[in-house]
């Protein structure tokens, strides 16, 4: 089933809205106080958190409402809910004194049967994309016949798998302003253009990174796990929604290849000695500041 385009304006309307709403409601009374959702950024200065769950707020109703049917409607809410709700756990209750980076030192920890939590994200999220996949691909062909249960079963991995990398994918962008959610803009504008069953859900996350590009920009605000997880979760299952088997694959096996890299080689890095890459990046940031001692 298709999204019309009206029902795609009013998605990325829906989303954009409930954004701001919730950054706005969290801002006046943030559980627990604001310190529990400040940290320190890049440049030594503090920035809130608050951002990530007024955005997963928005892609969960953004979702809702562009929802191509009912089976993807599940899909994208559990999705969506397992990127934030994991992702705000390893956000809120991680112990910086024992912190494991990356999937290599999370899954380490794990073989020596240590529960990080940022352990615990990478289970749950992928128990929520498997839930999500099954919900997403269905047991009969477009022609109606039934799928051999290997074949589904076969899908569904594929599938969950490209969800929860996704998921953790764009977790690793966000690390300097506006960089995850640029990088979620070039994902989400194609699937809202398409005609396929993502395309609401590609119109949910242009909505609102319109919402909290600015805030993110003027390093007030960042993502953090939370809501990084629940957009990196919300495109995944939206090409799970949109693409064929093929598509799913080459996707999958790209961004497998980009998070194997990111244990050897710095994306930030990398940009930085990319001029295109590098431009697109600094769009509308703040400028970094000269070294002490000498003049901009």
């Amino acid at each position: 089933m298709t999204v019309g385009l009206p029902r795609r304006l009013l998605t990325g309307v829906v989303a954009s809205a409930v954004t701001a709403v919730v950054r706005g409601a969290l801002d006046a009374q943030a559980p627990g106080g604001q310190a529990r959702w400040t940290r320190t950024n890049h440049r030594g200065e503090p920035i809130s958190l608050l951002e990530g769950p007024a955005v997963a707020a928005g892609l969960l109703a953004g979702g809702l409402v562009g929802a191509p049917s009912t089976r993807g409607a599940v899909a994208l809410t559990v999705a969506t809910a397992s990127g934030a709700a994991f992702g705000l756990v390893d956000d809120l209750g991680e112990d910086t004194s024992t912190r494991r980076k990356g999937l290599r030192g999370h899954l380490g920890a794990l073989a020596h049967g240590e529960l990080t939590t940022g352990g615990l994200k990478v289970l749950g999220i992928g128990a929520g994309a498997l839930v999500a996949a099954a919900a997403a691909t269905p047991l009969q062909r477009p022609d109606g016949t039934r799928r051999s249960t290997v074949g589904w079963l076969a899908d569904v991995a594929a599938s969950g798998a490209l969800v929860a990398s996704s998921a953790n994918l764009l977790n690793l962008l966000d690390l300097r302003p506006g960089r995850a959610l640029k990088a979620a803009t070039l994902v989400a504008a194609p699937l809202g253009l398409s005609a396929g069953g993502g395309a609401g859900a590609g119109a949910a996350v242009l909505g609102v990174v319109g919402a909290a590009m600015d805030q993110d920009l003027a390093e007030a605000d960042m993502l953090g796990d939370g809501g990084a997880n629940a957009l990196g979760a919300t495109l995944g299952t939206a090409i799970v929604l949109s693409a064929p088997r093929p598509v799913r694959l080459a996707a999958l096996g790209v961004v497998v290849a980009l998070t194997v890299a990111s244990e050897k080689v710095s994306f930030t890095r990398v940009i930085e000695r990319t001029p295109v890459l590098r431009d697109i990046d600094g769009w509308g940031r703040r400028p970094v500041d000269p070294p002490a001692g000498r003049s901009a």
